[in-house]
């Protein structure tokens, strides 16, 4: 019979082996503490170094600041100059109305504008040519009241003045649709038609959608088709919000004193061309397609521009209220306003580009792209640099658009600074802040109003 036997270990043995076991804990134990309490050390003395250099950067950043702001101050002089060279162009406007003494009233003047109301709507035995006529004029006051009250600036334009202008605007658009209809009549009965009953650009003072049928839409045409069962104006009604927010943005150099903003929104993309104290719809696309416009190729001032596209069904101007419609990360306005200034200053030069850390970062700051632009040539890579803006703070981010989580981390060998004026001029070239500094005042108060009236960095 063979087998092993069972070596019998003595009660001396099992407690050495266990003392031993016990030391080979606690030595683990303490190399483990003083592994931690050394990653310990070195942590807590690169966050004293980090803070350290924080510091020293703030007070670099503190000790500049007047000097910075002062010359930010020039800079922005060319704000007050464009809105005085736009007042010099309204009186000469409000002038030469005055020696043309055409007949057309002085829209400003609410008893010239009662009384021209007032003697056209009493007027009767008109010609369908002399209602055509006068109804362009009537346009022509409406869109200068619209001019009026986007123009002026708030603390300029009384509670009165603003109820008088939207009250005549609504008067002259209730006349033109009563010698729309006058008009239609004549037309009819010039034509030899059956006299018709007009039934109305009034009962009740709202829209009706009863009445409409054999409604049809050919999408390749963009042609809509329906039958009415009475005469009477019609409109079409869009959803004012349906273009927010947007997908994205980009403000691009194209010349001297010339930029493209691009904007694209779930169903579009909007290129408009700024240059000196005029805009201009460049291009618009619907579903990757070109869609032609008549507004395409017209150089406008801002204000009409915008008056024109909300016109046009192309709305991406938001207003006061929009926030209550849209889901946004609605930022503090002197923050929003500092940032649209500064970057219509550096719009020469620069450009500037939707972020997707914005809507991440809080309503207190900004977060967007910049690169300096020189040429109108598109580069397919181009290297943007990540700018994130306070109002009273300026700093490159260490992260980069394709970086996996939102950190405030300042990249590596860069300071603060008060302006985002002089951020980006920590890296721009000498040629290109020439550029910046020689822009025309005009241009860089267009952009800043395009910039304002989008609201790109809440509603995007």
């Amino acid at each position: 019979m063979s087998g092993s036997k069972k070596k019998k270990v003595t009660k001396a043995e099992r407690l050495k082996l266990l003392q031993e076991e016990e030391e080979r804990r606690l030595k683990e134990e303490e190399e483990a503490r003083l592994k931690y309490e050394k990653e310990e050390m070195e942590r807590l003395e690169i966050q004293r170094i980090e803070k350290e250099k924080w510091h020293r950067l703030e007070a670099k950043d503190l000790e500049r600041r007047n000097e910075e702001l002062e010359e930010l101050y020039l800079l922005e002089r060319c704000f007050p100059e464009a809105e005085k060279l736009k007042q010099e162009t309204k009186l000469l406007s409000q002038w030469k109305h005055y020696i043309q003494c055409d007949g057309s009233p002085d829209p400003s003047v609410a008893q010239e504008m009662n009384t021209f109301i007032s003697l056209w709507k009493e007027k009767t035995n008109e010609t369908f040519e002399e209602v055509i006529e006068k109804s362009k004029v009537v346009l022509n006051l409406i869109e200068k009241l619209k001019f009026i009250l986007l123009e002026t600036p708030p603390c300029d334009l009384q509670d009165k003045n603003i109820i008088q202008y939207q009250e005549s605007i609504l008067q002259l658009q209730e006349l033109l649709h009563l010698k729309f209809g006058v008009a239609t009549e004549i037309l009819l009965k010039g034509k030899n038609e059956t006299s018709v009953t007009f039934f109305i650009n009034y009962k009740g003072k709202h829209w009706r959608t009863d009445g409409i049928s054999n409604v049809s839409y050919k999408p390749k045409e963009r042609l809509v088709t329906f039958s009415l069962d009475t005469f009477g104006p019609v409109t079409l009604i869009q959803d004012a919000h349906i273009n927010m927010p947007y997908q994205s943005w980009e403000l691009r150099p194209l010349d001297v004193n010339k930029v493209l903003l691009t904007v694209t929104t779930v169903f579009t993309e909007i290129q408009i061309q700024i240059k000196e104290n005029l805009c201009m719809l460049s291009s618009i696309k619907l579903k990757d397609k070109k869609h032609i416009s008549i507004l395409e190729g017209t150089w406008m001032t801002p204000i009409p521009f915008i008056i024109a596209l909300k016109e046009a069904g192309l709305n991406i101007f938001p207003t006061r209220h929009s926030h209550f419609y849209v889901i946004i990360n609605n930022k503090v306005p002197l923050v929003e306003v500092k940032a649209y200034r500064q970057m219509a200053l550096l719009s020469s030069a620069f450009a500037f580009g939707w972020s997707k850390w914005n809507l991440l970062c809080n309503s207190t700051k900004v977060v967007f792209k910049v690169r300096e632009h020189l040429t109108e040539a598109c580069t397919e890579n181009p290297n943007w640099a990540l700018l994130m803006f306070s109002g009273d703070r300026a700093q490159r981010l260490k992260i980069k658009e394709e970086s996996e989580a939102f950190s405030e981390a300042l990249k590596e060998e860069t300071e603060f600074h008060s302006t985002l004026y002089h951020m980006v001029k920590d890296f721009a070239s000498e040629e290109a802040m020439e550029k910046v500094r020689s822009s025309n005042c005009q241009f860089v108060n267009s952009v800043c109003h395009m910039l304002l009236s989008t609201r790109l960095l809440s509603y995007s």
